[in-house]
């Protein structure tokens, strides 16, 4: 009878995991789904504003983006200093990856840190059933062309990972989330060193409102087309 109550709650506890995974690669479901287009006409038109460069346009992205960005960082300030000894370290204390996460949004980068994420959730994958749903979900919001949050990858690696996609093991992302590592670290991380973010930590100093910055990556020649028919209703 014990066995059996060990097992049971073994199993119940497997299944927790898996339904936390994928709420967390596909959201609420159906209410979700019906948002994205407006989430990505949403970041087409931020992206437009980054470009022409208007002040008017930056204040109303900033009220958009400027609510609740993660919880509140609760930390003491000798343990947040650790946190500037390199990117291992902040990404493996969990207020740590918080605050990480919160700067990136600043940035409208955040679909770094999710990916990364999800590739050390993914490599916990146990069952080859788990492996290949999981693979095919991560594949499908940041790896293939347009994907809702598209990491910036190189076309060798994305097209490796296409490849691989339909027999996938617990390596396969393992080139794309070491690229995207080393962009946020080389990039993003930098910064974040330098926010008021991250220095309100170390200082002990309350939380203020925060700043928008640029967006890490660059765009390319196709995302200048997708926002291009919609500035007449910018101008």
């Amino acid at each position: 009878m014990e066995t059996s109550l060990v097992l049971l709650s073994h199993l119940n506890m497997c299944e927790s995991k898996e339904k936390n995974f994928f709420k967390i690669m596909h959201g609420t479901g159906k209410e979700e789904t019906s948002k994205e287009p407006k989430i990505r006409a949403k970041e087409k038109r931020n992206r437009l504003s980054l470009l022409v460069q208007k002040p008017e346009l930056h204040e109303e992205t900033h009220c958009s983006r400027s609510g609740p960005l993660a919880k509140d960082i609760s930390v003491l300030p000798e343990e947040a200093a650790k946190w500037g000894e390199s990117l291992d370290k902040l990404l493996s204390h969990r207020d740590g990856l918080d605050a990480f996460t919160k700067f990136l949004k600043t940035e409208f980068s955040e679909e770094n840190i999710e990916f990364w994420i999800a590739c050390e959730e993914f490599k916990k994958s146990k069952e080859p059933q788990q492996i290949i749903l999981k693979a095919k979900a991560i594949y499908e919001k940041f790896i293939q062309t347009d994907a809702p949050q598209e990491v910036n990858l190189d076309f060798h690696t994305k097209e490796v990972i296409a490849k691989s996609i339909t027999r996938p093991t617990l390596h396969s992302f393992d080139a794309a989330q070491s690229r995207v590592y080393q962009l946020m670290e080389q990039d993003s991380y930098t910064r974040f060193l330098k926010s008021d973010i991250y220095l309100d930590l170390i200082e002990g100093r309350p939380k203020r409102p925060t700043n928008l910055r640029r967006r890490s990556r660059s765009f390319t020649y196709n995302e200048f087309q997708d926002v291009k028919s919609d500035v007449a209703i910018w101008l």
